[in-house]
């Protein structure tokens, strides 16, 4: 029988609604502190943000001319602010009625591997979303976490022999999310630097957090619906569902999940400060075009 895992992470859950901007800067303090050893725990930073865009290096890119779906939506009547970003992926939306995940990790103690690292964030989530009634799986190269109709695909995202050896299997997987039976619930995007980790993961719980997906190309995957596990037809607390991913999240990682207070981050001057710099959002995507 294997005793208690001896890694530790550090659970921060923050009560109110998260503007992005001291969000954006409350995580890159805390990794610089884990860089330089100020920061002797590994965080994750659950939340929620008030409404925002965020654009992952990819959207950044293709909104200045390679043509990614990310480039040709125009937002600058939204009213929602935008922000370019260092983590990895296309454009996406947080806001209320999304779970928002931050974990602030030394991957050296864990595994120097951004691939592992990334697949172990969706394994959290496929983790987490099991007991609340929903079947996550991951679907082929898309990073992130789907439901819907996953036969054929086993439990890595990889298509059945079959697919493989006809070389059909992308050909149903695009038909698959254009026909909407493969629903992404989950996104993913992560930046590290000398392996400690920051930006992370997106939960959808409520039809709220849904909207704006609408008026983007989420991800940057054409034609992708994005769902809940409201829409999915499941009734759950909101409490029940950060439960659960701590819960996934210690599981995946084999670690022990530990509340970690604000006073203990204020005493190590690394408190979150609302008040904090000017973080301008980026230009209207449509200003890239």
């Amino acid at each position: 029988m294997t005793g208690e895992p001896s890694r530790r992470v550090g659970v921060v859950r923050l009560p109110d609604l998260l503007p992005y901007a001291a969000g954006l800067d409350w995580q890159r303090k805390l990794a610089r502190a884990r860089i330089d050893g100020r920061l002797s725990t590994d965080l994750l930073l659950l939340l929620q943000h008030a409404p925002v865009l965020t654009l992952g290096r990819g959207a950044t890119a293709a909104a200045s001319g390679t043509g990614s779906p990310a480039g040709n939506v125009s937002l600058s009547r939204s009213g929602i602010p935008q922000f370019e970003v260092e983590r990895g992926g296309d454009i996406t939306y947080h806001g209320p009625g999304q779970i928002v995940g931050y974990p602030i990790l030394d991957l050296e103690g864990f595994r120097k591997d951004l691939h592992w690292y990334v697949r172990t964030l969706e394994e959290a989530l496929i983790l987490a979303l099991a007991p609340l009634g929903a079947r996550g799986f991951r679907v082929g190269e898309h990073t992130g976490v789907w439901v819907g109709e996953g036969g054929g695909l086993d439990r890595q995202g990889r298509r059945d022999r079959t697919d493989d050896e006809t070389g059909a299997a992308a050909a149903v997987v695009r038909d698959r999310i254009a026909a909407g039976s493969l629903r992404k619930i989950a996104s993913i995007g992560v930046h590290v630097s000398r392996w400690v980790t920051w930006h992370g993961f997106a939960l959808n719980v409520s039809e709220a957090a849904l909207g704006p997906f609408s008026a983007i190309v989420p991800c940057g995957i054409p034609g992708v619906s994005m769902t809940s596990l409201e829409s999915e037809g499941l009734a759950v607390s909101w409490e029940d569902v950060v439960a659960k991913v701590e819960s996934g999240f210690g599981r995946a990682f084999e670690a022990r999940m530990e509340e970690f207070g604000q006073g203990e981050l204020e005493r190590l001057g690394l408190a979150l400060e609302l008040g904090g710099p000017d973080l301008r959002p980026a230009p209207a995507v449509a200003d890239h075009g």
